[in-house]
Protein backbone atom coordinates (compact mmCIF):
# COMPACT_ATOMS: atom_id res chain seq x y z
CA UNK A 1 0.00 0.00 0.00
CA UNK A 2 2.82 2.37 0.94
CA UNK A 3 4.54 1.70 -2.39
CA UNK A 4 1.30 2.29 -4.29
CA UNK A 5 0.82 5.63 -2.53
CA UNK A 6 4.42 6.57 -3.30
CA UNK A 7 3.95 5.84 -7.01
CA UNK A 8 0.63 7.70 -7.04
CA UNK A 9 2.36 10.83 -5.68
CA UNK A 10 5.19 10.50 -8.17
CA UNK A 11 2.79 10.07 -11.05
CA UNK A 12 1.67 13.69 -10.83
CA UNK A 13 5.23 15.01 -11.06
CA UNK A 14 6.40 16.05 -14.51
CA UNK A 15 9.93 17.03 -13.44
CA UNK A 16 12.26 15.66 -10.77
CA UNK A 17 15.51 17.13 -9.39
CA UNK A 18 17.88 14.92 -7.42
CA UNK A 19 20.97 16.24 -5.63
CA UNK A 20 22.92 15.79 -2.43
CA UNK A 21 22.68 12.57 -0.45
CA UNK A 22 25.06 12.24 2.48
CA UNK A 23 25.34 8.46 2.86
CA UNK A 24 24.40 5.19 1.22
CA UNK A 25 21.73 4.45 3.82
CA UNK A 26 19.83 7.51 2.60
CA UNK A 27 19.82 6.65 -1.11
CA UNK A 28 16.05 6.19 -1.43
CA UNK A 29 15.70 9.67 -3.03
CA UNK A 30 18.21 8.56 -5.67
CA UNK A 31 16.26 5.38 -6.42
CA UNK A 32 13.14 7.49 -6.96
CA UNK A 33 14.78 8.32 -10.28
CA UNK A 34 14.04 4.89 -11.67
CA UNK A 35 10.33 5.25 -10.94
CA UNK A 36 10.33 8.83 -12.25
CA UNK A 37 11.85 7.61 -15.51
CA UNK A 38 9.24 4.89 -15.85
CA UNK A 39 6.54 7.50 -15.34
CA UNK A 40 8.08 9.68 -18.07
CA UNK A 41 9.03 12.51 -15.73
CA UNK A 42 11.97 14.60 -16.90
CA UNK A 43 14.76 13.97 -14.40
CA UNK A 44 17.76 16.16 -13.59
CA UNK A 45 20.54 14.75 -11.46
CA UNK A 46 23.12 16.95 -9.77
CA UNK A 47 25.66 14.31 -8.66
CA UNK A 48 26.88 16.16 -5.59
CA UNK A 49 29.98 14.24 -4.53
CA UNK A 50 32.92 16.62 -4.29
CA UNK A 51 34.92 19.47 -5.76
CA UNK A 52 38.43 20.78 -6.28
CA UNK A 53 40.31 23.02 -3.88
CA UNK A 54 43.77 24.35 -4.78
CA UNK A 55 43.80 22.06 -7.80
CA UNK A 56 43.11 18.87 -5.83
CA UNK A 57 39.85 16.93 -5.90
CA UNK A 58 38.14 15.96 -2.66
CA UNK A 59 35.00 13.93 -2.07
CA UNK A 60 32.68 15.18 0.65
CA UNK A 61 30.44 12.11 0.58
CA UNK A 62 31.43 8.48 1.28
CA UNK A 63 33.16 6.76 -1.64
CA UNK A 64 30.53 4.01 -1.69
CA UNK A 65 28.05 6.54 -3.11
CA UNK A 66 30.02 6.75 -6.37
CA UNK A 67 28.75 3.40 -7.77
CA UNK A 68 25.21 4.35 -6.71
CA UNK A 69 25.38 7.44 -8.89
CA UNK A 70 27.15 5.59 -11.74
CA UNK A 71 24.92 2.49 -11.79
CA UNK A 72 21.54 3.75 -10.55
CA UNK A 73 21.18 7.49 -10.82
CA UNK A 74 22.98 8.73 -13.94
CA UNK A 75 21.61 6.02 -16.30
CA UNK A 76 18.00 7.12 -15.71
CA UNK A 77 18.65 10.88 -15.70
CA UNK A 78 17.70 13.05 -18.67
CA UNK A 79 20.00 15.87 -17.57
CA UNK A 80 23.09 15.81 -15.35
CA UNK A 81 25.02 18.77 -13.94
CA UNK A 82 28.36 17.58 -12.50
CA UNK A 83 31.26 19.91 -11.85
CA UNK A 84 34.59 18.94 -13.43
CA UNK A 85 35.70 16.77 -10.52
CA UNK A 86 32.38 14.91 -10.40
CA UNK A 87 32.49 14.33 -14.18
CA UNK A 88 35.97 12.88 -13.74
CA UNK A 89 34.78 10.63 -10.90
CA UNK A 90 31.85 9.30 -12.93
CA UNK A 91 33.95 8.48 -16.00
CA UNK A 92 37.39 7.75 -14.54
CA UNK A 93 38.87 10.28 -16.98
CA UNK A 94 40.82 13.44 -16.22
CA UNK A 95 39.93 16.71 -17.95
CA UNK A 96 42.94 18.79 -18.88
CA UNK A 97 41.64 20.41 -22.06
CA UNK A 98 38.42 21.32 -23.82
CA UNK A 99 38.91 18.33 -26.11
CA UNK A 100 39.09 15.99 -23.13
CA UNK A 101 36.03 17.66 -21.61
CA UNK A 102 34.08 16.90 -24.79
CA UNK A 103 35.24 13.28 -24.67
CA UNK A 104 34.11 13.03 -21.02
CA UNK A 105 30.71 14.51 -21.90
CA UNK A 106 30.38 11.88 -24.63
CA UNK A 107 31.13 9.18 -22.07
CA UNK A 108 28.44 10.62 -19.81
CA UNK A 109 25.98 10.66 -22.73
CA UNK A 110 26.76 6.97 -23.28
CA UNK A 111 25.72 6.31 -19.68
CA UNK A 112 22.20 7.57 -20.43
CA UNK A 113 21.62 11.34 -20.12
CA UNK A 114 20.71 13.35 -23.21
CA UNK A 115 21.91 16.62 -21.73
CA UNK A 116 25.23 17.04 -19.91
CA UNK A 117 26.39 20.33 -18.39
CA UNK A 118 29.75 20.53 -16.62
CA UNK A 119 28.86 23.45 -14.39
CA UNK A 120 32.39 24.58 -13.54
CA UNK A 121 35.92 23.66 -14.49
CA UNK A 122 39.50 24.78 -13.92
CA UNK A 123 40.16 25.03 -17.67
CA UNK A 124 41.70 28.25 -18.93
CA UNK A 125 38.99 30.62 -20.17
CA UNK A 126 39.70 32.44 -23.45
CA UNK A 127 38.63 35.69 -21.75
CA UNK A 128 41.24 35.30 -18.98
CA UNK A 129 41.70 34.14 -15.40
CA UNK A 130 38.82 36.23 -14.10
CA UNK A 131 36.32 33.98 -15.87
CA UNK A 132 34.95 30.53 -15.09
CA UNK A 133 34.22 28.00 -17.85
CA UNK A 134 31.17 25.75 -18.03
CA UNK A 135 30.55 23.29 -20.87
CA UNK A 136 27.40 21.68 -22.20
CA UNK A 137 26.39 18.99 -24.65
CA UNK A 138 23.02 17.78 -25.87
CA UNK A 139 22.35 14.52 -27.66
CA UNK A 140 19.06 13.47 -29.20
CA UNK A 141 17.74 9.97 -29.97
CA UNK A 142 20.62 8.40 -28.10
CA UNK A 143 23.28 8.99 -30.74
CA UNK A 144 23.01 12.38 -32.46
CA UNK A 145 24.84 15.27 -30.81
CA UNK A 146 22.90 18.42 -31.66
CA UNK A 147 24.80 21.06 -29.70
CA UNK A 148 28.01 21.59 -27.75
CA UNK A 149 28.62 24.89 -26.02
CA UNK A 150 31.10 26.75 -23.83
CA UNK A 151 30.08 29.49 -21.41
CA UNK A 152 32.33 31.98 -19.65
CA UNK A 153 31.05 33.85 -16.61
CA UNK A 154 32.86 36.33 -14.32
CA UNK A 155 34.24 34.87 -11.11
CA UNK A 156 32.78 36.27 -7.90
CA UNK A 157 35.09 36.56 -4.91
CA UNK A 158 32.72 35.10 -2.33
CA UNK A 159 31.43 31.74 -1.10
CA UNK A 160 27.70 31.18 -1.48
CA UNK A 161 25.43 28.37 -0.32
CA UNK A 162 22.75 27.03 -2.65
CA UNK A 163 24.16 28.03 -6.04
CA UNK A 164 24.19 24.43 -7.26
CA UNK A 165 20.55 23.94 -6.33
CA UNK A 166 19.58 27.21 -8.03
CA UNK A 167 21.52 26.31 -11.18
CA UNK A 168 19.95 22.85 -11.39
CA UNK A 169 16.41 24.14 -10.87
CA UNK A 170 16.76 26.90 -13.46
CA UNK A 171 18.43 24.65 -16.02
CA UNK A 172 15.60 22.13 -15.68
CA UNK A 173 13.05 24.92 -16.15
CA UNK A 174 14.77 26.50 -19.15
CA UNK A 175 15.46 23.19 -20.90
CA UNK A 176 11.74 22.49 -20.51
CA UNK A 177 11.06 25.86 -22.16
CA UNK A 178 13.73 25.36 -24.86
CA UNK A 179 14.03 21.55 -25.22
CA UNK A 180 15.95 21.68 -28.50
CA UNK A 181 18.09 24.74 -27.80
CA UNK A 182 20.70 23.99 -25.13
CA UNK A 183 22.50 27.25 -25.94
CA UNK A 184 19.46 29.36 -25.09
CA UNK A 185 18.60 27.34 -21.99
CA UNK A 186 22.13 27.66 -20.64
CA UNK A 187 22.42 31.36 -21.49
CA UNK A 188 19.23 32.11 -19.57
CA UNK A 189 20.32 29.92 -16.65
CA UNK A 190 23.80 31.42 -16.30
CA UNK A 191 22.58 34.99 -16.93
CA UNK A 192 20.01 34.59 -14.16
CA UNK A 193 22.70 33.15 -11.89
CA UNK A 194 24.88 36.19 -12.48
CA UNK A 195 22.02 38.56 -11.68
CA UNK A 196 21.32 36.73 -8.41
CA UNK A 197 25.00 36.58 -7.39
CA UNK A 198 25.71 40.22 -8.21
CA UNK A 199 22.62 41.39 -6.32
CA UNK A 200 23.61 39.19 -3.38
CA UNK A 201 27.19 40.47 -3.21
CA UNK A 202 26.08 44.11 -3.46
CA UNK A 203 23.60 43.61 -0.63
CA UNK A 204 26.11 41.68 1.48
CA UNK A 205 28.79 44.35 1.12
CA UNK A 206 26.31 47.06 2.06
CA UNK A 207 25.35 45.12 5.20
CA UNK A 208 28.96 44.38 6.14
CA UNK A 209 30.06 47.98 5.78
CA UNK A 210 33.00 49.46 3.93
CA UNK A 211 36.22 47.50 4.38
CA UNK A 212 34.54 44.52 6.05
CA UNK A 213 34.19 41.05 4.54
CA UNK A 214 30.58 39.80 4.37
CA UNK A 215 29.76 36.78 6.51
CA UNK A 216 27.80 33.70 5.45
CA UNK A 217 24.48 35.06 6.71
CA UNK A 218 24.94 38.28 4.74
CA UNK A 219 25.76 36.20 1.63
CA UNK A 220 22.45 34.36 1.66
CA UNK A 221 21.22 34.31 -1.95
CA UNK A 222 18.78 37.13 -2.71
CA UNK A 223 16.24 34.85 -4.37
CA UNK A 224 13.04 36.75 -3.61
CA UNK A 225 14.58 40.06 -4.63
CA UNK A 226 15.72 38.43 -7.90
CA UNK A 227 12.30 37.02 -8.86
CA UNK A 228 12.05 39.01 -12.11
CA UNK A 229 15.60 38.12 -13.12
CA UNK A 230 14.93 34.43 -12.52
CA UNK A 231 11.68 34.48 -14.48
CA UNK A 232 12.90 36.65 -17.36
CA UNK A 233 16.66 37.25 -17.18
CA UNK A 234 18.38 39.98 -19.15
CA UNK A 235 20.84 38.07 -21.30
CA UNK A 236 24.33 39.02 -20.11
CA UNK A 237 26.08 35.69 -20.85
CA UNK A 238 26.48 34.42 -24.40
CA UNK A 239 27.47 30.80 -25.02
CA UNK A 240 29.94 29.83 -27.74
CA UNK A 241 28.92 26.95 -29.99
CA UNK A 242 31.78 24.43 -30.28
Amino acid sequence: MEEEEECRVLSIQSHVVRGYVGNKAATFPLQVGGRAASLRATTLCDPVMGDKWSGEGHMYVPEDLLPVYKDIVVPVADIITPNQFEAELLTGRKIRSEKEAIEVMDMLHNMGPETVVITSSDLQAPSGNDYLIALGSQRRNGTIVTQRIRMESPKVDAVFVGTGDLFAAMLLAWTHKHPDNLKMACEKTVSAMQHVLQRTIRSAKAQAGEGNKPNSAQLELRMVQSKKDIENPEMIITATVL
